[in-house]
């Protein structure tokens, strides 16, 4: 025997809540009104003369700025040492931001970088120890700091 129940069935859950948030937003939307231009205000202005003087309007004065300063150029920071890179064995050296490598001191124009020594005397060479044996090589062979630095 069958039964029939007086009340409608469920909505499936598939339909069910994406229906009830159509619903709401509608809901929302029709409660406001349509949108209207603000008006212009009520009050109109006096067409009686000022009794003030009118204000004189004086050019604004030009100041006269010194000539600017030539600065010299800036150096890029030294760091003792870059928190990837270790420095070379020895360690007489500072990180140079610029360049990004290590630059040594007390050696004209030799730098360290990830167990590599370059070396510039007009042109680009790179050996593993700072005495060389050295090897030639163009600045495509050096970390871009330093190729840009000495063209």
């Amino acid at each position: 025997m069958t039964t029939y129940s007086a009340l409608p069935a469920a909505p499936s859950t598939r339909f069910g809540l994406p229906l009830i948030c159509l619903l709401l937003t509608l809901a929302g939307c029709a409660g406001q009104g349509p949108y209207q231009e603000p008006t212009e205000p009520d009050w109109e202005p006096s067409h009686e003369p000022s009794r003030e003087p009118p204000a004189v309007q004086t050019p604004p004065q030009q100041r006269t700025m010194p000539p600017p300063q030539p600065q010299p150029p800036r150096q890029a920071p030294r760091m003792k040492a870059h928190p990837r890179f270790a420095p070379p064995p020895g360690g007489n050296c500072y990180w140079d931001t610029g360049l990004g490598v290590y630059v040594l001191e007390g050696e004209r124009n030799v730098f360290y970088r990830e167990r590599v020594y370059y070396r510039w005397d007009n042109g680009w060479s790179y050996s593993n120890g700072p005495r060389g044996p050295w090897q030639p090589t163009d600045s495509s062979g050096v970390p871009a700091g330093l190729g840009r630095h000495f063209q």
